[in-house]
């Protein structure tokens, strides 16, 4: 599904955010990508959805290198994707069903189709009685709720979360892991990228680290699929 070969990412001469890292994830797979501020991962997100281009190495998603893709490829990758970005990236002048609705809108569904699968979406995280609001007028918890909605209403082969649960209280993270188990149970692969060492404890997963822009661990679970996966959490 997902694999790098010898990837490095430099800003600055002679100064890699990431170092020839080399990893795969199988379709299916739930994976937190952890490390320290600055480890790179970010920066790795980053490049799966081709906001960021490699300075060395090859990406694979889905088959397809993207490291050779054009801009107007690009926006077809993303079809399949569901990104939570750590700054929410929420569009300020829209409502909250309009965020929420905006990648449906882009995949062509129906109208009707778009408020139901919206107003699910929404009620999943709690949220639905905010639907005509605009981000602002949300707590910053309250925002982060709408990018994970978002991110999931499409059903995306692939999720990538940068940091999806920084803001939310225990309570609410829990929710929002349930409705991660229930996505990667239905077959959407997870890279999660998170600091949170309790919750990696609580829901154990594959963990990728990273330090200093290096592979420092891969630690492979004992169990793999889906549904071996499910009962873990």
């Amino acid at each position: 599904m997902i694999q790098l070969f010898n990837v490095s990412k430099a800003y600055q001469r002679d100064q890699n955010a990431l170092s020839d890292v080399t990893l795969k994830v199988e379709k299916g797979e739930f994976v937190y990508l952890t490390g320290p501020s600055g480890a790179g991962k970010s920066t790795l997100l980053k490049l799966l959805y081709c906001a960021e281009r490699p300075t060395r190495g090859q990406i694979l998603v889905n088959g397809r290198n993207i490291t050779r893709f054009g801009p107007a490829r690009i926006p077809y990758l993303r079809r399949n994707l569901g990104i939570i970005f750590q700054d929410f990236k929420l569009l300020k002048r829209r409502t909250i069903f309009e965020n929420v609705a905006f990648p449906l809108e882009i995949q062509g569904y129906k109208r009707f189709e778009i408020s139901k699968k919206v107003y699910q979406a929404l009620k999943n995280v709690g949220l639905e009685h905010r639907l005509s609001h605009h981000p602002l007028q949300l707590s910053g918890g309250e925002q982060q709720r709408v990018a994970v909605a978002r991110a999931l209403v499409v059903d995306p082969l692939i999720l990538l979360a940068d940091e999806p649960t920084g803001n939310l209280d225990p309570e609410v993270t829990l929710d929002i892991m349930e409705l991660f188990k229930n996505a990667n149970a239905r077959g959407t692969t997870i890279i999660m990228a998170t600091h949170d060492r309790g919750l990696i404890r609580q829901f154990p997963r594959r963990i990728v680290s990273l330090d200093a822009g290096s592979l420092a661990m891969d630690d492979l679970p004992l169990f793999k699929g889906t549904a071996d996966m499910a009962g873990q959490f």
